[in-house]
């Protein structure tokens, strides 16, 4: 039986370019809106139900202007034994953080949320990574901010660069969790939502 032609649009309501990347791997047409979400955490919010909400509220947030598309959102927050690392902005933070970090796991909490308000459609799935950080030196941690200046990551770790030298380990089930938006979820929640893909 053949499916009807799929003719929603499809917006990935996110302005990194890391996702936007990873999402054209897909190789589905797709536009990019600003979610313009307050990313503030609640109070004794955890890490994981935090990139869960924020995932889900920059979905709505742009169903809300494109009620017809589906739409995609995502978050990512660093879990540090139950504390949230969010995106440094600056060098300074950059540098505490990774400091604190070194020599232990962090679990990057990555969720995606895919939203047609049209039909309704609302799910979302988290996909938490492990990583190991090695025992890095303060130099070691210069070097990499300078080279990289990942600010814009939560927990200062860009490990699609120069930052998988400052990793021991990474254990998780989706490859692309770790740079912020999990594309075997994502495959998953977009077939769901009707899109066709390699189907």
């Amino acid at each position: 039986m053949n499916m009807a032609p799929f003719d929603r649009p499809l917006i990935l309501g996110s302005t990194s370019v890391y996702r936007r990347e990873l999402l054209e791997r897909l190789r589905l047409p797709f536009d990019v809106v600003a979610p313009h979400v307050d990313e503030t955490p609640q109070p004794n919010e955890s890490p994981p139900a935090l990139a869960e909400r924020l995932a889900m509220a920059k979905a709505l947030a742009v169903a809300k202007l494109h009620p017809r598309a589906v739409v995609i959102g995502s978050d990512q927050v660093a879990d540090l034994d139950g504390e949230p690392l969010g995106k440094p902005g600056n060098h300074a933070r950059a540098v505490l953080q990774l400091q604190r970090m070194r020599g232990r796991t962090v679990i990057f909490q990555s969720a995606v949320a895919v939203v047609c308000l049209e039909t309704g459609f609302a799910e979302q799935a988290l996909a938490p990574v492990h990583v190991r950080f090695r025992l890095m030196s303060d130099h070691a941690i210069e070097t990499y901010l300078q080279a990289e200046q990942p600010y814009d990551c939560a927990g200062s770790a860009k490990s699609e660069g120069l930052g998988i030298a400052l990793l021991e380990s990474i254990d998780n089930h989706d490859p692309t969790a770790l740079v912020g938006l999990p594309l075997i979820h994502t495959g998953r929640l977009l077939r769901a939502a009707g899109v066709p893909l390699l189907d």
